[in-house]
């Protein structure tokens, strides 16, 4: 059976717009397993990578709410703590959609760590946005209280967090073991909490973010996957985006992903690092890359809709 590793934004789940409770978030969860149902029909061994950037946002609101009452935790393992509580919604939602479609397919989350390098120069630099949007008043009172915040590719101000490379994920072998058996993984969630690898404590933890689809690049070379599909809010990769000239870019090689790069057009908070992760992949080896609308993987695996990335032939 092929591999494909799926990666879902943590957007798919608290939307902009709407109140992020977990009634919503459990409404959404159902709604985006469906494609991915439909890939286990057809035999695929199936990873799924989630985001997280929203949920782990509104911890730190209630980490600093709370604080004089309880313990503030640190970043990463509010990674940790959201990989769990997402990561019951889509194996619930799962396991309900699968025996609705009567496939006998077992469902797990597997709390996995991303091993990165201590000394990363990403990690003195807050770039990342995570949480909601938050008000210029709001954003403001936090830059005052020593908080970084920055505006988003969208213009908005969102709170900031360092995001080092990911090298890999630590668990790979047990996800490996686990698909081999036929069984959907959910890993990696929110990027999974950094590590690095310490030469006499062992694994130790950051307090930092780590980008889920990089990690998602990562992972699925790691399990020598087929294909790796970034599955997000849009139709596609699109030239000139934001302009009345836009079209969505059906096929690329990874030279012309790099070069789109490399050209500034890409939104350095959304789809850049998407392309990169995609253009990644392929060129370690990997088959193919997607870029497409949640709802439209299958579609987009077909070759019917999305952005692919592949090597020439």
């Amino acid at each position: 059976m092929p591999t494909a590793v799926l990666a879902l934004g943590g957007n798919a789940l608290a939307r902009a717009g709407e109140p992020a409770t977990v009634t919503n978030q459990f409404r959404h969860a159902r709604e985006s397993v469906a494609p991915i149902v439909e890939l286990a029909q057809q035999g695929w061994r199936i990873v799924i990578v989630h985001g997280n950037g929203p949920q782990v946002g509104d911890e730190l609101v209630r980490n600093e709410a709370a604080r004089k009452v309880a313990e503030p935790l640190p970043l990463g393992v509010l990674v940790a703590e959201t990989a769990g509580w997402i990561g019951y919604m889509l194996q619930q939602s799962l396991q309900n959609a699968l025996a609705a479609a009567r496939v006998q397919r077992d469902v797990v989350t597997v709390i996995t760590q991303t091993l990165v390098d201590r000394y990363d120069p990403a990690l003195s630099q807050p770039t990342k946005p995570i949480g909601h949007a938050l008000p210029a008043p709001e954003a403001a009172r936090l830059r005052e209280a020593g908080r970084p915040v920055g505006k988003d590719g969208a213009g908005e101000w969102r709170r900031l967090a360092t995001s080092p490379t990911p090298l890999g994920v630590v668990e790979f072998p047990v996800i490996q073991r686990l698909i081999d058996q036929g069984v959907l993984v959910i890993a990696a969630g929110g990027g999974g909490p950094p590590v690095y690898q310490d030469p006499f404590l062992g694994l130790e933890g950051l307090d930092a973010v780590v980008d889920k689809d990089r990690v998602s690049s990562i992972l699925a070379s790691q399990l020598g996957a087929e294909v790796l599909m970034i599955l997000t809010n849009v139709d596609a990769v699109f030239e000139g985006w934001g302009t009345p000239q836009a079209r969505p870019i059906r096929r690329m090689t990874v030279e012309e992903a790099e070069r789109m790069v490399a050209g500034g057009s890409l939104d350095a908070g959304g789809m850049k690092p998407k392309v990169e992760a995609a253009a990644d992949f392929v060129r370690r080896g990997g088959a193919r890359s997607i870029i497409a609308r949640l709802s439209e993987g299958p579609a987009a695996l077909r070759g019917e809709t999305g952005t692919t990335i592949s090597s020439p032939r």
